[in-house]
């Protein structure tokens, strides 16, 4: 097999980054629409995560955010995010690399992409990582998701799993190849 040298996974990752960074732009200008709420989980440890020292303790690999009803101050660039939030009925302040975030769910529509967090160069990569991050879609049930601690989560992972489970799976429509020459006039 060729080497892949335009590193054609880690675009897609780029890419799909960026519909997290475009969602969340619009949310900081115009809210939440509808029903629409947010988990995103974020390696705690990856460089530029910023977060008190109260939260690193309790949460020293990955977080979980929810996006839904108490949260303010979002500011969205092309690196970063940035949004209040209370835990504990402590106010905090998150600043959280798009780098960083591992996973992203709406569960009020069955949305969900995964995420491998890139290696700064001199960290050790594992066996499974050493042929580079890997883009794995998945559905909303799938993302490990920690409800914040002064509040339950409204939708359980495990009613999303049971809502997805009973939709039945459609394969792909097939596509049609069509030559140039039948447009052609002879």
């Amino acid at each position: 097999m060729t080497q892949d040298l335009i590193r054609y996974d880690i675009l897609v990752q780029d890419a799909l980054r960026g519909v997290v960074r475009k969602v969340l732009g619009e949310v900081a200008k115009t809210g939440l629409p509808g029903d629409h709420h947010f988990y995103i989980s974020f390696d705690t440890n990856h460089p530029g995560v910023r977060l008190s020292g109260r939260l690193r303790q309790r949460y020293p690999t990955e977080m979980t955010v929810i996006l839904q009803h108490q949260f303010w101050d979002l500011q969205v660039d092309d690196a970063h995010f940035e949004v209040g939030l209370s835990f504990g009925g402590i106010p905090e302040r998150l600043y959280i690399p798009f780098a960083s975030v591992k996973g992203f769910v709406d569960p009020s529509v069955e949305f969900g992409l995964q995420f491998e967090v890139a290696r700064e160069e001199g960290e050790e990569e594992s066996a499974e990582a050493a042929d580079g991050p890997k883009l794995v879609p998945v559905e909303a049930s799938t993302i490990p998701v920690e409800p914040p601690p002064e509040k339950p989560v409204e939708a359980p992972p495990a009613a999303v799993a049971e809502a997805v489970a009973e939709k039945p799976v459609e394969p792909p429509p097939t596509a049609t190849v069509l030559s140039l020459d039948k447009f052609r006039k002879k």
